[in-house]
């Protein structure tokens, strides 16, 4: 109502610079709209929520708020991270929190042993590492998968439930996994290293059946 009193409304010049500005205006607003928008579907979707341990693109950490425009997370070491939620919605989220029972979250490294250690040997000395660390629950138990036959070496994961919910006992969580790992490898002489060949080895790479269930292993016969 007030654009035709406004001094120099009739002019072209005056019309060129209104389309102008309601042009940057509206390009503007579109990405603030588009931020409301994704803030407003993390949030009602339920596809995380406050507290829980998240990893997007290179970025991981415990949520500590959810915002309109923004989430703002903590990582391992303390920092505090603002992420676009655009940025959050618009790419793949690790949840590491959201199928653990009760409070907590996923706890997860994978090493590759050479073929000639007993596989039996290695999931059993990992299982047994992942008990010595505290935080580490018992139910549901430490499980290991083979998740390769790469060409010098197997790939084994190891994944269990910690208890701990905040960002910088998770970075404690791990670290002390990782030294309880070295520790008891250790203990049973068996090398982390992993090989590779630039000629077929001198003796083939087997394990005998004499020493499939090598210690701390137990066979079939052996009581738990």
């Amino acid at each position: 109502m007030a654009y035709p009193y406004l001094p120099g409304a009739n002019t072209e010049a005056f019309k060129g610079v209104s389309v102008l500005v309601g042009l940057m205006i509206s390009l503007g607003a579109s990405g603030l709209v588009g931020q409301v928008v994704s803030g407003l579907i993390l949030t009602y979707t339920g596809i995380y929520r406050k507290g829980e341990f998240i990893h997007v693109l290179d970025h991981q950490g415990s949520i500590v708020e959810m915002g309109m425009f923004t989430t703002k997370i903590r990582n391992g070491m303390g920092v505090e991270l603002t992420l676009p939620n655009s940025l959050v919605l618009n790419n793949v989220t690790q949840n590491y929190s959201k199928t653990v029972q009760g409070g907590g979250f996923i706890v997860n490294t994978k090493v590759t042993i050479g073929y000639d250690t007993p596989w039996r040997q290695v999931e059993e000395m990992l299982i047994m590492a992942a008990q010595r660390t505290s935080g580490v629950v018992n139910l549901p138990a430490p499980k290991v998968f083979q998740t390769a036959l790469s060409d010098f070496y197997p790939e084994y994961l190891l994944i269990c439930q910690a208890i701990p919910s905040d960002a910088q006992l998770r970075a404690g969580v791990m670290s002390q996994l990782h030294a309880n790992i070295q520790d008891v490898f250790n203990e049973y002489g068996v090398q982390i290293m992993s090989p590779n060949y630039r000629a077929d080895p001198a003796i083939e790479k087997l394990v005998p059946r004499s020493e499939w269930f090598k210690a701390p292993a137990r066979g079939p016969d052996q009581s738990s």
